[in-house]
């Protein structure tokens, strides 16, 4: 994968602290943000389908209304 250059500018603490947590993972820097903005990123995508399914089951009754049983997904 292409890897593109980011830029941040952080305070001396959270550098430091970045930089720490790095070395104790064995990785680097640019590699430890990688993967907190990947967790994150899967933080968010797991909220967003359990909001989905909440919104399904909650407006299930006004879609089987709308569109019939046989538009129902698997059970």
């Amino acid at each position: 994968m292409a890897k593109t250059q980011l830029n941040v500018r952080v305070d001396a603490a959270t550098a430091e602290t970045a930089r720490e947590r790095a070395s104790e993972q064995g990785i680097s820097v640019n590699r430890y943000i990688e993967r907190l903005v990947q967790r994150d990123a899967g933080e968010n995508g797991r909220a967003f389908v359990e909001a989905a399914a909440d919104f399904m089951k909650q407006y299930e009754s006004v879609f089987v209304e709308e569109f019939g049983r046989e538009h129902e997904g698997p059970r």
